[in-house]
């Protein structure tokens, strides 16, 4: 889709038709540097960045002007600030963040009640029942976007599609600051210029695999018999991929945002090797992400392990279990597993668990016996004591005496949004 930047922005002309656009993705600029800049607004035309000051942060998110640098966000400080050494370092306040966000979200409903949030500064729109009150689609998004900057000083970006995947990539495309509206008719000319990294679901792996059969723009995944797509890149990817590249997109906006993962992370003080460190905090995260998943009424069917090493080369490998599980023991054998496959990964900078595929846990298979009865009983208690006497009075054995390491708590206990 083109660098963040700003370099490739793209928008509508006023006399746009946006009647087939009915799905609006609307997306806050640069939101956590904009807000700090509400305050600072003598510095916005120069690179910020957003961070902490600890030797070991990372971008929390940097302003246009920095992202020409290169700068963007979840890369290490330190070379951030080689990229821009002249970027100026503000810290981040994330109860601003969370307070915009909710006067943002609130112009939202006040226009649809078919909202669905993404996250604390994005989210998904459907105005098709909008048009008696405000006109057309691009109307409503003219009319989102003024409002927003009115009531809060910040931009905002809006996509509007026939689809959430197309509005996604439009809003993409226009920012900063802009409205880029796809009618339908328009989906397959858009869509098919662009590079297969615009697909969703397609990473390095997969777009390596796919350029190396002369794929390289959506439209040549379009023109591609899906049976081929199927045969490079797994069945479920292939069809997904073929349908998206052809501008299908079933999905519909909803307004109860459905969890999509549960997962646990943590950066170490110290890089390490150390095998049964590495296992000990697979089973505290392990029994953690168990827990809130049985606090939430989910089971999961999917275990991801994600591994960064001292130069914030990152591995992620997942393995879909045969049945959904809640259970720690469970998931912490399949995420050690997972980790010994590796072989020699290297010193471990952060490790994490992750639960994806939920479903809700009465999803769970009966049986006439459940292999996993003991240890289910085992976690039964242990919720029922850690609800009693609060967390860490009760664990595994192999935890006594193991402290949690200290490190960065930022993304632990999160629960990620679709």
């Amino acid at each position: 889709m083109g660098r963040q930047d700003g370099s490739t922005r793209q928008v509508s002309a006023a006399s746009v038709d946006s009647s087939t656009a009915p799905i609006l993705h609307v997306d806050l600029d640069a939101f956590f540097a904009s807000v700090e800049l509400l305050d600072r607004p003598e510095i916005a035309h120069l690179p910020v960045v957003v961070a902490g000051k600890s030797l070991r942060s990372v971008v929390t998110a940097a302003n246009y002007p920095a992202r020409r640098y290169g700068v963007r966000s979840a890369i290490p400080l330190s070379r951030a600030l080689r990229l821009c050494p002249n970027a100026i370092v503000l810290e981040p306040h994330f109860e601003k963040y969370r307070h915009y966000s909710r006067v943002v979200m609130s112009i939202f409903d006040d226009v649809t009640p078919l909202v669905e949030r993404l996250g604390i500064d994005e989210a998904f729109l459907d105005v098709g029942g909008a048009r008696a009150v405000f006109g057309p689609p691009a109307e409503v998004a003219r009319l989102i976007r003024r409002r927003v900057r009115d009531e809060t000083g910040l931009a905002c970006s809006v996509g509007a599609a026939s689809t959430k995947f197309v509005a996604k990539l439009a809003s993409g495309r226009a920012k900063p600051d802009g409205l880029l509206v796809i009618p339908a008719d328009q989906t397959l000319a858009f869509l098919h210029p662009l590079p297969i990294s615009a697909l969703w679901g397609v990473g390095a792996a997969t777009e390596e695999a796919l350029t190396r059969r002369g794929l390289r723009t959506v439209g040549d995944i379009a023109a591609t018999p899906v049976e081929a797509l199927q045969r490079a890149v797994g069945e479920a990817s292939g069809t997904r991929l073929h349908a998206l590249a052809n501008g299908i997109d079933p999905r519909q906006v909803t307004t109860r945002a459905e969890e999509k993962s549960i997962g646990h992370e943590v950066t170490f003080e110290v890089d390490t090797t150390d095998a049964d460190a590495l296992n000990r905090e697979l089973l505290r995260q392990s029994n953690a992400v168990a827990a809130r998943l049985r606090s939430a009424g989910y089971v999961g069917r999917t275990v991801v392990l994600k591994l960064r090493h001292a130069d914030f080369s990152t591995i992620t490998r997942s393995r879909t279990l045969a049945e959904p599980t809640d259970l720690g023991r469970r998931i912490y054998e399949e995420v050690r597993s997972i980790r010994e496959g590796l072989g020699d990964h290297g010193p471990v900078r952060l490790i994490g668990v992750r639960m994806e595929q939920l479903m809700p846990g009465e999803s769970r298979q009966s049986a006439l016996w459940d292999d996993d009865e003991s240890w289910r009983e085992a976690e039964d208690t242990m919720d029922a004591v850690t609800a009693r006497f609060g967390r860490g009075a009760l664990g595994p054995a192999a935890l006594l005496g193991a402290r949690a390491p200290r490190g960065d708590a930022s993304n632990a206990h999160r629960i990620e949004y679709d």
